[in-house]
């Protein structure tokens, strides 16, 4: 008879565990994905014979897991449109890269607060079993949403800390693939980053985990028939999952 899961054996030794937080902890890559083809197409159609934004390929490629403004500079370039940077302040449009990142934005907001997201159950069920094996968890996200959309979720309280966007930028911390964010929340943890473990769905993020020293990358590929999982293990994840609870083993009583 099935009885309580306990963690597999690669997370066994680790004494912490940070996770990203959308597209592994929460449903809400697809709305950010979304969010981007909108703010994306309207400069790729005023340029005039550009194909649209794809938003899986392009999305994961180029703005999966980095900050808004690097993700829009990123695709903008990859596209040859060399618009001028602006200010932080620019109203959301296609003149600037700061305006483009800003209509993101409000693409994004407008469809979390029509529709909500949720958490992903597994990776619920392996939080739930972290917390009873006393392993601390730290949740990380270049969003400045993710604090409130895992409290909209319900599973703040599941985690020791959360170094969100607003918290990366209060600190100065650059985004990834450059691995601060993920080396805060160890720091927060007084655990080694060689102690520790990283789950991650985003090309960026698993880099950032390999070149922090985590003990353990995980990459979390949700995409339809397994397509990221061999780019994911180029940019240096230990293990490929399709979700996070594959990550427990069934308990027996």
């Amino acid at each position: 008879m099935s009885g309580t899961p306990s963690l597999a054996d690669c997370l066994r030794s680790l004494r912490a565990v940070v996770f990203d937080t959308d597209g592994v902890i929460i449903d809400s890559a697809r709305v950010h994905a979304a969010a981007w083809q909108g703010a994306f197409d309207a400069c790729l159609s005023a340029a005039g014979g550009q194909r649209p934004f794809d938003p899986v390929s392009d999305y994961l490629r180029h703005v999966d897991g980095r900050s808004r403004l690097d993700g829009a500079a990123g695709f903008l370039a990859s596209r040859g449109l060399d618009l001028p940077l602006g200010d932080p302040d620019d109203a959301p449009g296609t003149a600037t890269v700061w305006a483009v990142a800003a209509r993101k934005e409000e693409l994004f907001t407008a469809s979390v607060r029509a529709h909500g997201v949720a958490a992903w159950p597994g990776t619920v069920r392996l939080l739930h079993t972290l917390g009873r094996e006393r392993v601390p968890c730290v949740a990380v996200s270049a969003s400045r949403h993710a604090t409130e959309l895992m409290t909209a979720a319900g599973v703040i309280g599941l985690f020791r800390s959360v170094v969100d966007g607003n918290e990366a930028r209060r600190l100065g911390l650059p985004g990834k693939p450059d691995p601060a964010l993920f080396l805060e929340a160890a720091r927060r943890l007084g655990v080694p980053a060689r102690d520790a473990a990283v789950l991650e769905d985003a090309l960026a993020g698993v880099e950032a985990g390999r070149r922090g020293g985590f003990g353990l990358v995980v990459g979390v590929d949700r995409t339809a028939g397994g397509s990221n999982r061999s780019a994911l293990r180029r940019h240096g994840a230990d293990v490929v999952v399709t979700d996070p609870g594959e990550l427990l083993t069934p308990g027996t009583d």
